[in-house]
């Protein structure tokens, strides 16, 4: 058996090297190794590595539930733990139950506009479906490249169409200074009352900065110079092995801020404050200290301010939104808006937010 007992371990898992042999398409013969934790984990890749590279899938024997295994294989050593999280949420959740067993060969554009229609018929968003649609049209290229298909099904069909939602339903949510002037106050005086702050900047951090909420939570005390702002990274929630720091989005999400007057007094604040009770750590989170605050308490905490002063909700990205806003308002240029942002595209700041000035 091409499986072999390594001499590592991790958390507490025999390592094991997965190697397959295999013959490509030129007929040369060729070898892939890859490092598996666990006996259970190495013979399932073993099945998959076999699957991919030394049976030679075809479109006449190969269904959709099989792509994704592949699919899914070699995404987790070329995207970060987010994005794979989000595929296969995406394809497991809303591709896979109506398609899963069927042959890509089988696959036809009749099949994926009866698809849309079950997806069109859920609560989802429209950004939510074209998300979706994306994930799903990534794995099918990615079966083009593996020449396991010739062309994609999704060719003809196109994503989801604004026609077919309210309006409404997925416009840019944010608050204008004043709706969150009235916000944040409220957000204070539960602050002041309590004697935690930490929700409170992070709000502040939120609307006048534009960060992600990755961002904030992976802000720590070092990150400050001064009056600058520097986001170096990012924080991923919810994993197996619990929070994970992440290099930024994109190259671009590298970047420096020059934080207005009022946030430079409030994090100060928050820093004697902490130094005060001499719980301050130049290594610890903004937001936190040791570990950061909970999506879901910032979510609930969101939701709650909103209501208390009669506020139309936004999301925690809506405040980024609002960011935007605040910056479209004030005559910023776009190119300025895009790097605040850390956009990788100026036609990303543009196509989203050129309405607002």
């Amino acid at each position: 058996m091409p499986i072999y007992k390594m001499s590592g371990k991790k958390d507490g898992l025999q390592q094991y090297r997965v190697r397959v042999n295999y013959v490509d398409s030129t007929g040369k013969a060729r070898q892939i190794d890859r490092v598996a934790y666990g006996n259970a984990e190495a013979k399932d890749l073993e099945r998959k590595l076999t699957l991919e590279y030394k049976e030679k899938p075809s479109s006449d024997r190969l269904a959709l539930d099989d792509l994704f295994i592949l699919y899914m294989e070699q995404l987790k050593y070329n995207v970060r733990a987010t994005s794979y999280g989000r595929t296969n949420d995406a394809i497991t959740k809303y591709v896979l139950p109506s398609l899963g067993n069927i042959k890509l060969c089988k696959l036809t554009p009749r099949l994926i506009e009866d698809w849309k229609l079950i997806i069109s018929k859920t609560n989802l968003g429209l950004s939510a479906k074209r998300n979706i649609y994306a994930h799903f049209r990534a794995m099918l290229n990615y079966a083009i490249k593996m020449d396991y298909l010739a062309k994609s099904p999704l060719q003809n069909v196109g994503t989801f169409k604004d026609v077919e939602y309210s309006l409404t339903e997925d416009k840019i949510k944010f608050y204008t200074s004043e709706e969150f002037k009235r916000y944040i106050e409220v957000v204070k005086a539960e602050a002041d009352n309590s004697g935690v702050y930490i929700y409170y900047v992070f709000f502040v951090i939120a609307f006048l900065t534009g960060m992600r909420k990755g961002e904030i939570n992976a802000l720590k005390w070092s990150d400050i110079e001064g009056t600058t702002l520097n986001v170096k990274r990012s924080l991923t929630q919810a994993l197996k092995n619990g929070d994970v720091e992440t290099p930024p989005k994109n190259k671009s999400s590298y970047r420096s801020l020059t934080m207005p007057e009022p946030l430079v007094n409030i994090i100060e604040e928050h820093r004697n404050r902490l130094k005060f009770l001499k719980v301050y750590n130049k290594n610890a989170y903004i937001c936190g200290g040791d570990k950061a605050i909970r999506n879901s308490v910032l979510a609930n905490r969101n939701k709650r301010y909103a209501k208390e002063v009669s506020l139309h909700e936004i999301p925690i990205h809506g405040f980024r939104h609002s960011h935007a806003s605040l910056l479209a308002n004030a005559g910023i240029n776009i190119q300025e808006v895009a790097r605040r942002l850390g956009h990788s595209k100026i036609e990303i700041t543009w196509n989203t937010y050129s309405h607002l000035n």
